[in-house]
């Protein structure tokens, strides 16, 4: 089953929860219980994702990472609430198809796009990217990961057949841009299929690439690879530590509701950019992703990859220094 089938069943349960929450209080006079309680039962995450927000306070205390001031954290969460209902509720189970995978004959020559979303989300998480990509004319080809709870190797074959769609209709290496466990995907890949050289570069936003400390309690297959210095990321650092890897750009943010402590979505000889006051998702609405992915893009082709190698020196959990070098940690307003 697709996710967005998934999330068409969820919503309709819930939809129908709240409706009978309703029906069963209204009629007896707690007009205010129906609406509170349907309000809940239509929006979960709410709470949840305030818990969310109160666990990584904690966990980023010592961490790196600038400390996030109150008002921070409760724009960041009122932000992601919002925005959930936007992604989860709209973009991902009924607007998946809204964009085709652009690869136009006019393209040739120029440098194409591949985007990989994360965990439990689909091609539609980029659709307010589109707009601005297919204005700008730029091969792109966004992934869905299949199977939602398969391991993250598992994607690795769909990643390679997109890498030469793009190869094949453009002549140039494409930029790769990864979302929270997309980036991981996008480095699994590197390492079965040596896309070192094949690839302009890597963008990753949230990334956990050295696990977040949620991932206590995942279960599924890649929600365990995804656990803080799971021995799969210890695997995959100590081959990409073998091997040269291509250019990686990493956003992170201090107000990363799944991705925490915060620098664990960094990488040491990464360009390491920090967003300040942005949870999880709405990190991808920053203007100054979009603008360094276009910036990628216009690039001339770069040489063959050296010697910066994400995995060397990665940031283990009673680590205070930074998972980045001074030199290439900026943070965007």
């Amino acid at each position: 089953m697709t996710l967005a089938a998934m999330l068409r069943g969820l919503l309709a349960g819930l939809a129908l929860a709240a409706a009978g929450w309703v029906a069963y209080w209204w009629p007896r006079g707690h007009e205010v219980l129906a609406l509170l309680g349907a309000l809940l039962i239509a929006l979960p995450h709410a709470p949840l994702m305030a818990l969310e927000f109160m666990l990584l306070r904690r966990a980023n205390l010592g961490d790196p990472a600038p400390t996030p001031t109150s008002a921070e954290l409760l724009r960041a969460w009122a932000g992601e609430v919002l925005g959930a209902v936007r992604v989860f509720g709209w973009r991902l189970p009924f607007r998946a198809t809204r964009y085709a995978d652009h690869l136009p004959a006019e393209g040739r020559g120029r440098r194409g796009l591949l985007l990989v979303h994360g965990f439990v989300c689909n091609r539609g998480l980029w659709n307010p990217w589109w707009p601005r990509l297919l204005d700008a004319g730029v091969p792109c080809v966004a992934l869905n990961l299949q199977p939602v709870f398969g391991a993250i190797d598992d994607y690795a074959d769909a990643i390679d057949a997109a890498v030469r769609r793009l190869s094949n209709a453009t002549g140039r290496p494409p930029l790769l841009v990864g979302h929270s466990m997309g980036g991981l995907a996008l480095r699994a890949w590197l390492q079965r299929y040596a896309g070192q050289t094949r690839v302009h570069g890597v963008i990753t936003v949230g990334t956990p690439h050295h696990g977040t400390w949620l991932g206590r309690f995942a279960f599924s297959a890649n929600g365990v690879q995804m656990r803080w210095d799971s021995p799969w990321l210890g695997a995959l650092a100590g081959a990409e530590a073998r091997a040269p890897v291509p250019r990686f750009t990493c956003f992170y943010s201090h107000c990363d509701n799944i991705v925490f402590p915060a620098t664990t979505a960094t990488l040491p000889g990464a360009d390491n950019r920090h967003l300040r006051g942005q949870a999880h998702v709405h990190m991808l609405q920053h203007p100054a992703v979009l603008d360094e992915v276009m910036a990628q893009l216009a690039e001339p082709d770069c040489a063959p990859p050296g010697a910066a190698q994400p995995g060397v020196n990665s940031r283990s959990p009673g680590s205070t220094a930074p998972a980045s070098t001074s030199a290439s940690a900026r943070t965007s307003a």
